[in-house]
């Protein structure tokens, strides 16, 4: 099966790697699943568990209000409030939700601003994920990017030479984990280790809100079959990690992480590999 998994990434013109797990019987495949990668967006992850973990422990009040000013302070990017206009205040639950559903930069550095980069490498190291580690919020992140995309911007990015001196995608200088971490973290979840009561029934409510369906649901087109998962990108990176249930009670966390040797921003095969992938490692599980 790893073959046929490492042939598909291939075919779609990207490497990859991969780490699934049946979250009840531990029974797992990997692909290079100890390979060091960085995290973008994955990191919200961390984030949203390290936010909830808190909360049961009574440090983080989940229903308290926070305002996001607007203007050049509010971090980057085209969803949710990165993309408003105006001053925006809600709960820090909300913004955990708007984090992970449409992968909101913005509510995400407000939840950063409010744990603090120590507080969830603290709580990440605390459930194991020795080799996950954060570094920087989104705002230095994309900071970052600009700069090192140079005068013609994100127009740069697409430039081979531009896309190999960018400190976003070095792990060794970026937000970093594995994906055997990842699947590690959201096993906690499910098992209600990283937290649990209600606070493990919001978290993974949340974890289930994702909005794109284009990358690990593809591979489980079925109104059944329930995919919760996370997706980061960076120029030539694609990954999404998440959690797959199926109606008879099978339960899978699978984190998948790839590289494209294209720099084109739109590469719909490099996309769905990730549940071509994710549905083979599946069926392998659950077959035995």
């Amino acid at each position: 099966m790893r073959g046929r998994i490492a042939d598909a990434f291939a075919n779609a013109g990207v490497t990859g790697s991969l780490h699934a797990v049946d979250i009840d019987s531990g029974a797992e495949l990997d692909l290079g699943a100890d390979t060091l990668v960085s995290t973008a967006s994955l990191h919200k992850l961390c984030l949203v568990t390290t936010l909830f973990r808190e909360a049961e422990v009574g440090r983080i009040e989940l229903s308290r209000r926070v305002e996001l000013p607007a203007g050049a302070a509010r971090s980057p990017g085209g969803t949710g409030v990165a993309a408003m206009l105006d001053p925006v205040a809600m709960s820090l639950r909300d913004l955990a939700s708007l984090a992970i559903a449409v992968s909101d930069n913005a509510a995400a550095d407000a939840l950063w601003d409010e744990l603090g980069l120590a507080t969830v490498n603290a709580t990440m190291a605390e459930l194991g994920l020795t080799r996950t580690v954060a570094v920087e919020p989104l705002r230095e992140l994309y900071a970052g990017l600009r700069q090192d995309a140079g005068p013609d911007g994100p127009a740069a990015l697409v430039d081979p030479a531009v896309v190999a001196r960018l400190r976003a995608l070095d792990p060794n200088r970026s937000n970093r984990g594995t994906p055997r971490d990842l699947t590690r973290l959201l096993t906690a979840v499910w098992r209600d280790e990283a937290c649990g009561g209600e606070y493990g029934t919001g978290l993974r409510r949340v974890l289930g809100l994702q909005a794109w369906s284009h990358r690990m649901a593809s591979g489980f087109p079925f109104d059944d079959v329930r995919v919760s998962g996370k997706t980061g990108t960076l120029p030539t990176m694609r990954h999404e990690a998440g959690v797959v249930e199926y109606p008879d009670g099978g339960r899978y966390a699978l984190a998948i992480c790839t590289r494209s040797a294209s720099t084109e921003a739109a590469l719909p095969a490099a996309d769905a590999v990730i549940g071509t992938a994710a549905r083979m490692a599946v069926d392998a599980l659950r077959a035995g």
